[in-house]
């Protein structure tokens, strides 16, 4: 795990809620920490969500714990039963995400047994804990998706050019083509991730701009390139080179591939404006993305015929994605130049 603004922001909000419960007065400052640490969310909306979400089920969960205490104890068993009770109904209400705050909520004011006075001051500090971790996440390096999002997009397509560069003449080292496909395929996944909260976020308008609209099809548009160029190198790992094959079949694999990278570089210049109007790399692709196919597996048959197909099967999607990705470029810019 590398050091970042979410990491540090955890340690402010937890100091934070420390500081606010000592200046509060209240008798036991640790669980305000504990709600803080629970509290911090990867982006702002969706910590305003869990701000919202986690102030309701709390309150459910405390006004349930309280009448807990007071109708029946506070006895380990009792407990449990009440925090399986809190937890179908965190789950009813589509409160998954809060049920692990919820039940400390539970469990510290069932400690009181009763007494109101003290298990309100229980509720406020956790409540203290989430103010302050939503106060921090707002004030302090608010989170950035969207450029974070742009800039990632970048270096994961850097390690995927290299990777795929390397792929077919097998001059990377075993154990560093392994760990470096691998660290491919985290950056791929977190990138999924953060496309998510866009999503998201989205969806909870009621009338999005045409520009969100139009920005969120060219995020999942590239997140599509990079996952169909994963796959390319998953198929040429898991299948190309258990097939025997000729030296060229290796050369011709080898120089669609270069293509299709220097074709997917081109179309991230197109979307960063930096390419002339009117220079292309991309009126050949669709024939030599067919005719590629064709003579792929034109001199094989049997076993090594299904594996080759495999393969270039996954670089023929990878380059339909990237026409797809590039068509997207130059509606993106007709529609600045028009403007």
């Amino acid at each position: 795990m590398t050091f970042g603004a979410r990491v540090l922001k955890t340690g402010l909000a937890v100091t934070l809620a420390l500081y606010l419960s000592t200046l509060l007065k209240f008798p036991s400052p640790v669980s305000a920490g504990i709600a803080a640490i629970f509290a911090m969310q990867p982006s702002i909306y969706r910590s305003w969500r869990h701000f919202l979400e986690q102030v309701q089920s709390s309150t459910v969960g405390a006004i349930i714990a309280l009448g807990a205490g007071v109708l029946l104890s506070n006895e380990p068993l009792i407990v449990g039963l009440v925090c399986i009770l809190v937890i179908m109904l965190s789950m009813k209400m589509n409160r998954s995400d809060t049920i692990g705050l919820t039940l400390v909520t539970v469990i510290s004011v069932m400690e009181a047994s009763g007494q109101w006075q003290f298990a309100l001051n229980r509720f406020l500090m956790l409540m203290t804990g989430i103010v302050s971790a939503f106060v921090i996440n707002v004030a302090v390096f608010p989170p950035k998706p969207r450029k974070q999002y742009i800039n990632q997009l970048q270096n994961v397509f850097n390690s995927l050019s290299l990777l795929l560069r390397t792929s077919i003449s097998h001059e990377m080292k075993e154990s560093v083509f392994r760990d470096q496909k691998n660290g491919l395929e985290k950056s791929i996944r977190s990138l999924t991730d953060k496309y998510a909260l866009f999503e998201e976020e989205q969806k909870k308008l009621k009338r999005p701009k045409l520009s969100q609209t139009k920005q969120m099809v060219v995020y999942k548009n590239l997140l599509n390139s990079l996952q169909r160029g994963y796959e390319v190198l998953d198929a040429i790992d898991r299948h190309y080179f258990q097939s025997e094959r000729g030296e060229t079949t290796d050369m011709l694999f080898d120089s669609h591939l270069e293509q299709l990278i220097r074709y997917h570089e081109h179309i991230l210049l197109k979307f960063e404006n930096k390419i002339k109007p009117g220079v292309s790399e991309t009126d050949p692709l669709e024939a030599a993305n067919d005719a590629f196919l064709e003579r792929a597996i034109l001199n094989y048959t049997g076993p090594e015929q299904l594996r080759l197909s495999i393969v270039a099967g996954a670089i023929y999607d990878y380059g339909y994605q990237l026409e797809r990705l590039d068509k997207v470029a130059d509606q993106i810019n007709r529609a600045e130049e028009r403007d």
